[in-house]
């Protein structure tokens, strides 16, 4: 009787997850065609370029007082010479410091990429969130993300259709042939006709939509 039981639950189990619509999003593919990223992420270029430039002066100044320092060093008093020494090791961790300042974890150009990039994501999120919302979607992959994803059909794949929410022309989008948006299915069901797209992933830094706090 409690095998009987158990088998009935997960028949009922199953039937209830097959009746569950899904599809799945490519957050960086979303991003890319999104004009405000590409803007965020050439910005967020230039700065590093800046910064990197100033570090790497600061490097090449302190490279060249060790380099005065050793051709002076026979001639200096111990004295002279210790207090050069200090002054290379204080620019070094100076220039140091300022590299940890700029591209460390937590530093300025993180802060310049939250600043930049998180309100082009909360937007992606919030259309994804609307399209769920609007199709009764049970869940949405994101197959840029830290999911694995081992196969797609192009037919799950709702990413066109969150860029015409966004309003993103159709003509143009760069990352994969499209020919108009696509609509998630219902499992198992094969009745609805998807567009068909290439699966290609293009991996960059900072892309992808980040999991939201439930409100």
């Amino acid at each position: 009787m409690k095998k009987i039981i158990i088998t009935v639950f997960l028949f009922f189990a199953l039937v209830a997850a097959h009746a569950q619509k899904f599809a799945y999003v490519d957050s960086q593919y979303i991003l890319d065609n999104l004009p405000e990223y590409t803007e965020a992420q050439a910005q967020l270029d230039e700065i590093s370029a800046q910064w990197q430039k100033e570090i790497e002066t600061k490097f090449a100044e302190i490279d060249k007082m060790y380099q005065d320092y050793q051709a002076q060093a026979v001639l200096l008093p111990e004295d002279m010479k210790k207090k050069k020494e200090q002054e290379i090791v204080d620019k070094e961790k100076e220039a140091k410091n300022l590299q940890r300042q700029r591209f460390g974890q937590d530093g300025d150009l993180m802060k310049k990429r939250q600043e930049l990039v998180k309100p082009v994501q909360e937007k992606v999120y919030n259309a994804i969130q609307e399209i769920a919302t609007n199709n009764n979607y049970a869940v949405i992959f994101d197959k840029a993300g830290a999911l694995t994803i081992l196969f797609s059909n192009p037919k799950y794949d709702i990413s066109d259709e969150v860029l015409d929410n966004l309003g993103t022309a159709t003509a143009g989008r760069k990352g994969r042939a499209t020919s108009g948006g696509q609509k998630g299915l219902e499992t198992g069901s094969g009745t609805s006709k998807g567009t068909q797209q290439g699966n290609q992933n293009t991996n960059q830094p900072s892309g992808g939509v980040p999991p939201q706090e439930k409100k």
